[in-house]
């Protein structure tokens, strides 16, 4: 009930301007009252007025009234405010539902202010006191109210469980100690507390530094982001803006082809035409002479006919030929020829464009930081889950290497082809790259003949020509090369060698872990023989899969996955 009037006498000692209980209460001669502000702020807004008027019944005042503080409606307040906080303080210091209550209090009970792990007994602030004014207690440890202090009590004794068993992690009581677990190592749960707190600092430590180190991960990666993002809009709009122009073009030879076209039609149309009206006419002379010879064949006198014969019967020689070749719908197929080979040049470059730009040149995101890479497969099953198959680029052939087998298999021979000039082609090593770029974990085999061939991943910028041993695999330090001979294994890597024991075999696994640095040779037969301790280094482009062939007649092939 209390409560209930507080509310009532609220609402009727509120202003109804700003609507809070007064401050500086007036009453005006109407009955209403207001904070003296808030009822000078209303009226000085109604200046150049001779008028002034209650807010609420609208009873107006000439002149404007003198106002005065109402002491007795200010004591009111006063009051009201504080059995208003003395209410909401006492509510606020009783337990609820999911607080930890005072164990001495009786009847409704307050909020637990400390638990004692002494006492095992939680208190309130009053009746806490004690705890501080009598020194036998002062002695007692106090910790935040805690609902779990049964937790600290042993149950086969009894005690409090003060001492910590090292030997078998758990918290016992002194009589254990003494007991079950005599001769074990023990200390007092206050220092293995001390001590794993130390542990804790640490971890926090190197939590902090790791959330801070993920933290500036985040930014570099959402500036990546922004990056692409910015890069792949300009990127759009350039092709699209060149796409339009090389359409524009396209269109315009389009017209210019198109007008060559009806011009040779048109000549060629007058040729005809005038063949056509010239033999037209020789037709007309022709009917002509038929109908002389006619009318003199019937002429039925003999001196007459004879008289007439020589001059009627003479025929001019035919100024054109007796038979004309007609050659139907292909009059320009010289010019259709011309524009299908425009139209397979362009899709050949179309194509080779797109297999540069390909999203798989595009390097992928750096790992997360301080992640430990994915352990190598031990088995060969374990390794064609990383099964890419390769084919070998074209562009790239050096003359006297010949591609088969889809562009899976290279030869050497003692001749060039006549492959066309190209900036990617090896001009002076018998070496080929892949066409498809390498990132992430791959696997891949190639199967050799002959003596002296190299495995190779490499750099798509590594040098292509030139004397200079820089264009070799293995011979700088943009490629990795296994050397393979008959009796030997060899490693190369900028020009440095080493020798390889293993068993030999035509048939070599490549391992490639791009993102963790990794990569490994494995002679393969019925098992998996490791030719080489995985290389660790940091790979900072897309690599592709290479082959160098030393001698004529050697070949090497990429298998497809099995």
């Amino acid at each position: 009930m209390a409560q209930k009037g507080g509310n009532v006498y609220s609402e009727s000692i509120s202003c109804s301007i700003c609507l809070d209980l007064l401050k500086d209460p007036v009453a005006l001669s109407c009955g209403h009252s207001y904070c003296m502000k808030c009822i000078e702020t209303h009226w000085d807004g109604e200046d150049l007025k001779t008028t002034y008027s209650c807010p609420q019944c609208r009873k107006t005042f000439t002149p404007r009234p003198v106002l005065e503080k109402n002491v007795l409606l200010a004591e009111l307040v006063e009051e009201l405010k504080k059995t208003g906080v003395q209410a909401a303080a006492a509510d606020h210091c009783y337990a609820g539902p999911e607080d930890v209550s005072c164990d001495v209090c009786t009847g409704r009970k307050m909020k637990a202010f400390k638990s004692c792990l002494v006492c095992l007994v939680s208190y309130c602030d009053n009746h806490l006191q004690p705890h501080y004014d009598v020194p036998p207690l002062k002695k007692h440890q106090l910790v935040e109210p805690s609902k779990n202090l049964q937790e600290n009590i042993c149950s086969s004794h009894d005690e409090v469980m003060k001492v910590f068993c090292r030997t078998d992690q758990q918290l016992i009581c002194y009589l254990c100690s003494m007991e079950e677990h005599k001769g074990h190592d023990t200390v007092s749960a206050a220092a293995e507390r001390t001590e794993r707190q130390k542990k804790l600092e640490v971890s926090r430590l190197n939590i902090q530094q790791r959330i801070q180190d993920r933290q500036k991960d985040v930014k570099l990666l959402q500036q990546e982001l922004k990056d692409i993002r910015v890069s792949a809009d300009k990127t759009v709009e350039d092709s699209e803006e060149m796409f339009t122009q090389m359409i524009h073009l396209i269109q315009n030879r389009s017209s210019e082809v198109e007008q060559q076209i009806r011009s040779q039609q048109e000549t060629q149309e007058r040729r005809v035409k005038e063949l056509q009206e010239k033999l037209e006419q020789e037709i007309r002379d022709l009917e002509r002479k038929d109908a002389e010879l006619k009318q003199l064949s019937d002429t039925s006198d003999h001196s007459q006919f004879l008289h007439n014969y020589p001059s009627v019967s003479a025929l001019s020689e035919s100024t054109h030929s007796s038979s004309i070749s007609i050659r139907p719908l292909r009059h320009f197929e010289d010019v259709t020829a011309a524009v299908k080979e425009l139209r397979g040049k362009v899709e050949d470059v179309l194509k080779d464009t797109w297999t540069n730009i390909s999203p798989s040149d595009v390097p992928p995101p750096q790992p997360e930081p301080d992640l430990e890479p994915e352990l190598e497969p031990t088995t060969r099953a374990g390794f064609l889950k990383y099964s890419r198959e390769i084919t070998l680029d074209p562009n790239t052939a050096f003359k006297k290497l010949r591609l088969s087998n889809e562009n899976r298999k290279v030869t050497s021979i003692n001749y060039q082809l006549s492959y066309p000039p190209h900036p990617d082609r090896f001009t002076r090593r018998f070496q080929v790259l892949s066409r498809e770029s390498l990132t992430g974990r791959c696997y891949w085999e190639v199967e050799w003949r002959g003596g002296g061939v190299d495995v190779a991943v490499s750099y798509k910028d590594i040098r292509r020509t030139g004397s200079s041993d820089d264009s070799g695999f293995g011979y700088n330090d943009k490629s990795w090369s296994l050397y393979c001979d008959t009796d030997s294994y060899t490693f190369w890597y900028d020009n440095d060698d080493i020798s390889i024991s293993g068993p030999q075999c035509s048939r070599i696994g490549v391992y490639l872990d791009h993102r963790a640095g990794i990569l490994s040779f494995y002679s393969v037969s019925e098992t998996m023989t490791r030719l080489l301790l995985g290389i660790q280094t940091t790979f900072t482009e897309p690599l592709h899969a290479g082959i160098w062939l030393h001698n004529y007649g050697n070949t090497a092939e990429f298998m497809k996955p099995e």
